[in-house]
């Protein structure tokens, strides 16, 4: 027997075997379970995401010779033939190679005879949207007034260039691509049946570059299978698809840490020797920043398919959180406006440099493992913190008494709150997250605050811990903080600018209001004023 294909051999055959379409198999098995079924059915979405494979399923359930239902038997006369592609009364037509209104007419002529096998006559027009207008215009009374033993499903995948007419006909399904985990676990699950050795890292590739067609996915598949002899592997798919090692992208990152230029671009001089797909290496640089990122956040989200976990452990402590958010938007830009780059090796030396430059002045570059150890770190050099905290600096002095001095001189009681909240020269979700809060009481070290439930959720234990030391130097010695999120007694510093700002505001329109030449305005015309339109100046 002839071999046969992977995208044919693991077509689903029911509505369970489908991948990713929930939201569209949920009306279609109400609709057949409660004897619901419209006459018209049109599945869009982009190719090999499942169209022609849902309305076959539907075709089976409208057919099947043990009842209507959203679970066809699959065993009986009618289920066989329609899975074979050979059952007379479910005409599949290719609208591509049928655009004449004279080919559409004499299909629509047999749609009055009551089918010949089945209990429905099926009419599934594959990229529909490929008819003339003159075809559309034959078309459209029949599936306004179609006989009761005539179902039409429908398939495309740009539905904008169907008439409007067509489209109130029908009861509309739009297929989502599909998710890269998600063809990723149905690859290995069509491997673990075919008894297929694979590799993890090798799928995430072939799934990434289906990009959301699980037929293509099935097709690289297939492809994989022949280049690696049998077997998926990383560096057979790598080398299939033209894709380039990871160690290039951890050698690169490990330059940018250590804003070795030099070493920089002699990775890019190397790896232009694989005359690779720069776009591509782009991709590959987003994708590992993206799992740094989430590595720094969240380190037990680790997964196999990322990759070595030790070397993107040890790139998450070397880089900062931060020039890891920065990298990520430049390469970002820099992958959409490749093309406009006269030579693509150029553009990504320019995006690297880019990340270079715009690197905050006062980063001070890490010395990072050679690229041989890269999946581990040395025990005599601490990996650096980030810390999101512009951290006031307190310069030694050898009188211990004038830090003493400069520590009594601060504000420390409630209502001064708001003036210890400036001096932390604080930024971000930090700032906000301390002008929520309100002193509640201090004693000795230890300071107690309250957090509205407004800025709840911005608090986490890193956070109270970035904010205790910021206060730690603020008043010159440490500093222990308690914050509790309940309501507080006094005015927070965010509740004292937005009332200093309303009362200016205020203050804004009554000024307005009783200027003499806008008295005289209002009482000429009957006009009035707009306070929306005034506001303060500084």
């Amino acid at each position: 027997m002839s071999y046969q294909v992977l995208a044919r051999k693991w077509r689903p055959r029911t509505f369970e075997q489908l991948v990713g379409q929930e939201h569209v198999l949920r009306a279609l098995i109400h609709a057949l379970d409660e004897d619901r079924l419209h006459h018209a059915f049109l599945f869009t979405g982009t190719r090999g995401v499942g169209k022609t494979t849902i309305a076959r399923i539907l075709a089976k359930s409208l057919n099947c010779e043990q009842g209507v239902s959203s679970h066809p038997c699959g065993e009986c006369a009618a289920c066989r033939e329609i899975d074979e592609g050979r059952f007379v009364d479910l005409i599949e037509v290719d609208a591509a190679s049928r655009t004449k209104v004279d080919e559409t007419r004499d299909l629509l002529d047999n749609v009055q005879y009551a089918p010949t096998r089945g209990r429905y006559k099926v009419y599934l027009i594959d990229e529909v949207h490929m008819f003339s207008n003159h075809s559309f215009n034959a078309l459209l009374k029949t599936l306004e007034e179609p006989p009761p033993h005539v179902k039409f499903l429908l398939a495309t995948t740009d539905p904008q260039k169907l008439p409007v007419t067509i489209l109130s006909r029908c009861l509309q399904f739009n297929l989502r691509r599909l998710a890269p985990e998600w063809i990723q676990d149905y690859l290995q699950k069509i491997l673990g049946e075919e008894a297929i050795e694979a590799e993890a890292a090798a799928l995430k590739q072939l799934a990434r570059a289906a990009d959301g067609s699980m037929r293509d996915a099935l097709s690289l598949l297939d492809q994989a299978i022949a280049f690696g002899g049998g077997k998926v592997g990383d560096a057979d798919v790598r080398a299939m698809l033209g894709t380039i090692d990871s160690q290039y992208i951890v050698r690169i990152l490990q330059a940018l840490a250590q804003q070795d230029a030099t070493a920089l671009m002699a990775e890019v001089a190397q790896l232009a020797e694989q005359a690779p797909d720069f776009s591509g290496v782009l991709a590959e640089l987003i994708s590992t920043l993206q799992h740094i990122a989430l590595l720094q956040q969240i380190p037990e989200a680790w997964d196999e398919s990322m990759g070595e976990q030790a070397t993107l452990q040890a790139l998450a402590e070397t880089l900062t959180k931060e020039d890891v958010q920065l990298f990520y938007q430049i390469a970002l830009l820099g992958r959409r406006d490749l093309p406009l780059s006269p030579e693509p090796r150029g553009g990504l030396e320019m995006v690297l440099l880019r990340m270079l430059a715009f690197r905050p002045a006062d980063a001070p570059p890490v010395k990072t493992a050679p690229s041989s150890t890269a999946g581990t770190t040395s025990a005599s050099q601490p990996a650096p913190v980030s810390n999101a905290v512009a951290e006031p600096r307190i310069e030694e002095t050898s009188a211990s008494t004038s830090v003493a001095a400069q520590a009594v001189s601060k504000p420390g009681n409630a209502s001064d709150w708001h003036q210890i909240v400036e001096g932390l020269n604080l930024s971000g979700i930090l700032q906000q997250l301390a002008a929520h809060c309100a002193m509640s009481r201090q004693e000795g070290d230890a300071i107690y605050l309250c957090l509205n439930e407004t800025g709840a959720p911005m608090l986490n234990p890193e956070r109270e811990k970035q904010m205790q030391e910021a206060l730690s130097h603020y008043f010159g010695r440490p500093i222990n903080l308690h914050i509790e999120v309940r309501a507080p007694e006094t005015e927070t510093p965010a509740q004292r600018q937005q009332r200093l700002q309303a009362e200016r505001q205020q203050e804004a329109v009554m000024s307005i209001e009783n200027d003499e030449n806008v008295r005289s305005l209002i009482d000429a015309f009957d006009a009035t004023v707009n306070p929306q339109s005034i506001q303060p100046q500084d």
